[in-house]
């Protein structure tokens, strides 16, 4: 007989009886479940009454299995107290799963691409989580669509339109779980359109590269320089129906592509049909310069806007945005819903009255001026500490570039490891048919919790050439 279910009368106990003996094999379950520990040391048994209810048993055979393990010791009774397992009953250690080998521990991080996740807003992301719980349709706890919530659709193309100049009707957004999600989507997109290939910028991502080149798609490389990718190589390259580009703020080099620049790929997107993909990680933090408009406002028929709350607020929250032609939207939509998961609706609810409410703009504001002060903290003891350094990239985002003198890249980044730094070169990002012609370190000034921040700039000092 076999029984793994259990009755709600009290406590569940789930037991597999295997043999033609009732009595033989529960308390041979009762031993198994007693060695492997999922009956630990004082754990309260069920009566025998419903423990022979739960398993279809008669009562008695479960007393009397019961007597037997309390005179083999591995349980205890008393009378008018319940049977438990017995304090010294054996049990088998627990399997050890062996650890990745690590070489270096990680005492300070320098390395871009998070924020501080110790300013993540809590006391407001509870509130607005609260607020948008107890507003929530009943349907809002449904399966959903493709698009995701209505509610932060529009909250969405309302801040958008704000702050960045996006173009699009809450109808053309599509919530997705950050901008690698919206990459997976987009390479099937192209990959139906027949498209061969999508020119990157020289300097990126490699996962990014890799979700395009997954389906099939090239990635022929754009040299960036002073003014961003120069664009003006597309019409060199066959094939290519689609360009990537971090206009606002070039990862990891730090540059903002030029006013004429963002014009000839537009103008290239109109006269060949293609699609320009605006990655905009970390467009709202800029100190030294106004703000740069989201590319998208040029023409938001050939331009499709990829934004998240990575950068701003926690990668945890899985929560990103596309703002989508309308030619391309329906097959997005598709292939969003036939092989991707979808953000979960608490997380778009509470993400809509978090801006709604003002609550994003405010943390952004605050994280502006968190993330200024960092920056300029680090360039004054850089100044002090090591002169010779010319750092990069400073107007905007999250991380800068420090020069360092050529051949010496790696050398750098290795003895860091040594020292308890972790951070990248600037090869770590080299498109693989891009030639090294510079080194650099991108350090991303905004990954230290706030306590570290004093230990890791310290330590970065210490390793400099």
């Amino acid at each position: 007989m076999r029984a793994e279910w259990a009755s709600s009368l009290s406590e569940d106990l789930h037991l597999d009886l295997r043999g033609p003996r009732l009595r033989d094999g529960l308390m041979e379950a009762l031993r198994d479940a007693i060695r492997t520990g999922r009956l630990a040391p004082g754990a309260k048994l069920p009566s025998s009454r419903t423990l022979g209810t739960d398993l279809g048993i008669a009562r008695n055979t479960v007393a009397q299995a019961y007597a037997e393990l309390v005179a083999e010791g591995w349980l205890t009774a008393r009378q008018g107290a319940a049977t438990r397992v017995a304090p010294r009953a054996e049990i088998a250690p627990a399997p050890t799963v062996p650890k990745p080998a690590s070489r270096h521990r990680i005492e300070h991080d320098l390395r871009p691409g998070q924020p501080d996740l110790s300013a993540f807003p809590r006391a407001d992301w509870l509130k607005a989580a609260r607020r948008a719980l107890a507003d929530a349709p009943d349907d809002a706890f449904g399966y959903g669509g493709p698009y995701g919530r209505p509610e932060l659709r529009e909250a969405v193309a309302a801040y958008l339109a704000r702050t960045r100049g996006v173009r699009a009707h809450p109808d053309q957004i599509m919530i997705c779980t950050g901008t690698s999600h919206s990459l997976i989507v987009l390479a099937e997109v192209l990959k139906q359109r027949e498209t061969q290939a999508v020119a990157v910028e020289s300097y990126g991502l490699q996962v990014h590269r890799a979700h395009l080149a997954k389906v099939g798609l090239d990635t022929p490389q754009l040299p960036v320089d002073a003014d961003g990718a120069m664009v003006e190589r597309l019409n060199d390259l066959p094939g290519v129906g689609a360009v990537l580009l971090t206009p606002s703020h070039q990862f990891p080099t730090g540059v903002a592509l030029h006013p004429d620049r963002r014009a000839a790929v537009v103008d290239w997107a109109r006269r060949t049909g293609g699609l320009v993909l605006e990655d905009d990680y970390d467009g709202e933090f800029r100190y030294d310069r106004g703000p740069v408009g989201a590319m998208q406002g040029l023409d938001p028929e050939h331009v499709i806007y990829l934004g998240t709350t990575s950068k701003a607020l926690a990668p945890g929250l899985r929560l990103g945005w596309m703002a989508l032609p309308p030619r391309i939207a329906s097959a997005a939509a598709e292939i969003k819903g036939e092989r991707d998961p979808f953000s979960g609706v608490l997380d778009q609810l509470a993400m809509a009255e978090f801006i709604t409410s003002g609550s994003y703009d405010r943390h952004i504001r605050a994280m502006r001026l968190h993330y200024r002060r960092r920056r300029d903290q680090l360039v004054a003891t850089l100044a002090e500490q090591a002169p010779n350094t010319r750092v990069t990239g400073l107007s905007a985002g999250l991380q800068v570039l420090l020069n360092v003198p050529s051949g010496e890249e790696d050398a750098v980044v290795q003895g860091s490891a040594w020292q308890g730094l972790a951070m990248h070169g600037l090869g770590a990002f080299r498109h693989p048919d891009a030639p090294a012609d510079r080194d650099a370190l991108v350090i991303g000034y905004s990954t230290p919790s706030a306590s570290a921040w004093a230990g890791a700039l310290a330590a970065l000092c210490r390793v400099l050439p």
